[in-house]
């Protein structure tokens, strides 16, 4: 089940929300460090994770499922965030270099459809990115936060439905090690606890982040249906009488 837009925005702008952005950004940014001249697409609500591209990428792109809702953004330019179906994106075949999926794949009860959706839009050498939710994290079972509603997956979870959706795992990390908590004082050791988490505890952090690349040389072919001929029968004039015989109004 998609959580409204509005508690999304709501989390992003609280202390804990602008702690979680950043480190989150940061593993982002990581297995990106160059979208030069890229088409780079958010779906979700990746918006928090997108403004980095900004003057860098061709074009940055947000796409809000109809279900979650759709904020503007960004606030400061013309709108380039738009509401659609998760499973019916609106973009034409292999037009999009780098997809980004934040609060996504957690919440669609349509998971495989919108995983082939994102084949379709990526061009050959596309890159998927997706940020989910880790099972062992003390994230998932925090309900105060976006990261606590949904299904949360396990690393090899997501690199299997990444696999059967025609995608080949690149690389994986991990981000959020700090506690859910809106304590000030914890907020501000946020660096200190991802350098800690990521070098000693690294199967424990809140969020996995994954990367893949589309596989264009074993699509899944449409099932061929055998072809029949068609049979045409004589249908007998319809005799209508009473209240059955007046048009429809």
């Amino acid at each position: 089940m998609w959580t409204d837009v509005v508690d999304l925005n709501d989390f992003y702008r609280s202390a804990l929300g602008k702690t979680a952005r950043q480190m989150i950004r940061l593993g982002v940014r990581r297995m990106w460090p160059n979208v030069t001249g890229d088409v780079v697409v958010g779906l979700g609500y990746a918006t928090p994770y997108l403004k980095q591209f900004d003057g860098e990428a061709e074009r940055v792109v947000a796409v809000m499922p109809a279900y979650q809702g759709v904020t503007r953004w960004p606030r400061e330019a013309p709108n380039r965030a738009a509401l659609s179906d998760e499973t019916a994106l609106p973009f034409p075949d292999m037009s999009v270099d780098r997809l980004l999926l934040v609060h996504a794949a957690e919440n669609t009860e349509h998971l495989r459809l919108m995983m082939r959706e994102c084949w379709r839009v990526l061009n050959g050498a596309g890159r998927l990115l997706t940020v989910v939710p880790a099972r062992r994290g003390v994230w998932a079972r925090s309900e105060r936060t976006p990261f606590g509603h949904g299904k949360p997956f396990s690393r090899a979870q997501v690199q299997r439905l990444l696999r059967d959706a025609q995608f080949d795992p690149t690389q994986a990390a991990r981000a959020l090690y700090i506690p859910p908590v809106r304590w000030p004082m914890l907020l501000h050791s946020a660096p200190a606890w991802e350098r800690v988490g990521g070098r000693w505890f690294a199967n424990f952090g809140g969020v996995l982040l994954i990367e893949a690349q589309k596989r264009i040389y074993a699509a899944t072919p449409a099932r061929r249906e055998r072809a029949r001929r068609p049979r045409l029968l004589p249908m007998p004039a319809p005799q209508l009488t009473g209240r059955a015989a007046a048009p429809d109004s």
